[in-house]
């Protein structure tokens, strides 16, 4: 089977979580720590339905099923050949039944799921706008780290109509757009309820965020502990272990 699901220059490589693997292409993009973390800080309850938009090679949807459980996972990628990685992801591990791959645009979503039909939405979205430097609109890393298809403000709007009343969106972003971001999620109803700041080293500023609002959930916000990635010899602090191993 893995020699029949792999492509020229592609690779499975462990999750290590209920035996699950996932296939990735050196040269484009491969999923880092932020999708980790992202699948560990969100929370999907018995029944819910979750999108994962930006899916990319489908590791946050595969992650959570391992971590929650649940049945109703859908993940939406505008690349092709991404999302066709990730469809033989989900085929690999046996979870064709779990989890739906789309290959669409999030800007289609509303046509393609309907209004109020989701109960959990993640994403872990391109970081930096376009006005960052010279960005390919056809490179397959360009699209993942720049907002060359979909922007925040795109994400937030999309969100509030696929998810239900008090349904939860979940992001990992960068700190330095943190205001932005809450003022974006506000506009749409979309309030903030958990925000965890995540920092390489102790004594380092934080380079990563995660962030959980409601979708008409009311004003009130939580502001966690911060998440050490690694201790100071260069190994994962503990809790991050937590996260990464079963």
């Amino acid at each position: 089977m893995e020699n029949t699901l792999l492509h020229e220059n592609e690779r499975l490589d462990e999750l290590n979580r209920n035996g699950y693997k996932i296939i990735q292409h050196p040269k484009r993009f491969c999923f880092g720590i932020d999708a980790v973390l992202l699948g560990a800080f969100s929370m999907v309850r018995e029944g819910e339905k979750v999108l994962d938009i930006g899916t990319g090679t489908g590791v946050i949807p595969i992650l959570m099923e391992a971590r929650y459980g649940g049945t109703d996972y859908t993940g939406i990628e505008i690349q092709s050949e991404v999302a066709d990685m990730a469809k033989r992801s989900v085929e690999y591990n046996n979870l064709s039944d779990k989890i739906r791959i789309d290959n669409a645009d999030v800007k289609d979503a509303v046509d393609l799921y309907g209004t109020s039909n989701f109960d959990v939405i993640t994403t872990n979205p391109p970081y930096m706008t376009v006005s960052r430097g010279i960005v390919n609109p056809n490179d397959t890393k360009a699209i993942s780290r720049h907002e060359v298809s979909v922007t925040i403000e795109d994400i937030a709007r999309i969100s509030s109509k696929l998810l239900r009343e008090k349904g939860r969106f979940y992001m990992v972003h960068r700190p330095n757009r943190l205001m932005e971001i809450i003022v974006v999620l506000g506009k749409y109803d979309l309030e903030v309820k958990r925000l965890r700041m995540v920092h390489p080293y102790i004594d380092k500023d934080a380079n990563m965020m995660l962030i959980e609002a409601s979708y008409k959930g009311g004003a009130f916000m939580k502001v966690e502990k911060p998440l050490i990635v690694y201790n100071a010899d260069g190994q994962y602090t503990n809790e991050v272990k937590k996260l990464y191993y079963d």
